[in-house]
């Protein structure tokens, strides 16, 4: 008897849950193996049979979900900043609260850099290349550039660049290095470091430690091993008047901003919660 897309997707949900994963992937996983159809037009097909290939695509899919691969690296793609980004395992996966730290960076760049012809920024820990590439194609005046040690990282990057039509040079190298053996000086740096202590590592959901790459996720043994060095080489880098942007893990606010304001006295350093009423996001205003 030929499966109907409702009842595959009846199955996936239950079949999800069963194994401690969220049934609403299901839904996500149905779309893809359709065609990436979105939510509406996989509605309509509810009643259709689907092929042999499909449900064997589905499968196979929710298996691999199932065993703790994420959805994303299944489907190869996230959403960020209204946009779809290619993701790999070679790449931390966008999360939803770094899209409210590109959203103050932008604003505080209206804020500070209205009247300058060109914004140059750097986005430090390129990733799949959502903060830089979401940068540059919200403000037209910015001259954007992302650095990252991983050349894996960087080519999922620069293929988000081109599909997504963005303007950013991309640079192979440790933190700020690139900048400071160039002695190129920036407006604008921002970040989403790793900043997760190595002892709170192995308490991470398996989807998480062990499927996305290590290196995007640890902090060190306290966590702060990142911002450290940050604060010794954001002052060779930095601009008189300039903007430096963090995401931090839950609760690591208040330090981070202390490194900031130890580092650079007279800025005007704060922390800004997100969506949630966490601490995530430290910014410092230099040169006001």
């Amino acid at each position: 008897m030929s499966t109907k897309v409702h009842e595959a997707l009846a199955w996936a949900s239950s079949f999800l849950a069963e194994h401690g994963r969220e049934s609403f992937a299901a839904e996500i996983l149905m779309r893809h193996v359709l065609g990436d159809v979105n939510r509406t037009e996989m509605l309509m097909r509810l009643h259709d049979v689907m092929s042999e290939e499909n449900e064997s695509q589905l499968r196979a899919a929710v298996a691999r979900h199932a065993e703790g691969e994420p959805v994303q690296y299944i489907t190869g793609k996230e959403e960020f900043y209204g946009r779809t980004f290619s993701v790999n395992e070679e790449v931390l996966i966008p999360r939803p609260e770094t899209e409210e730290l590109v959203e103050h960076t932008l604003t505080l760049i209206s804020e500070h850099f209205s009247d300058y012809e060109t914004v140059a920024v750097a986005d430090i820990g390129t990733g799949s290349g959502a903060i830089s590439i979401s940068l540059a194609l919200e403000n037209n005046r910015l001259d954007v550039f992302t650095v990252d040690i991983a050349e894996e990282s960087i080519e999922v990057a620069k293929g988000n660049a081109d599909r997504l039509g963005a303007e950013v040079t991309f640079l192979h190298g440790d933190l700020l290095h690139p900048f400071i053996s160039s002695g190129k000086k920036l407006d604008v740096v921002v970040s989403n470091p790793p900043y997760i202590p190595d002892h709170e590592i192995a308490v991470l959901e398996t989807i998480v430690k062990d499927r996305e790459p290590m290196r995007a996720l640890s902090g060190g043994e306290d966590g702060y091993v990142f911002y450290r060095r940050f604060m010794e080489e954001l002052p060779l880098v930095l601009k008189e008047k300039a903007i430096v942007g963090f995401e931090v893990g839950a609760g690591q606010g208040e330090t981070v901003a202390g490194m900031l304001r130890v580092t650079f006295p007279g800025a005007d350093v704060y922390v800004k919660e997100d969506i949630s009423g966490k601490d995530r996001m430290v910014f410092a205003i230099l040169g006001k």
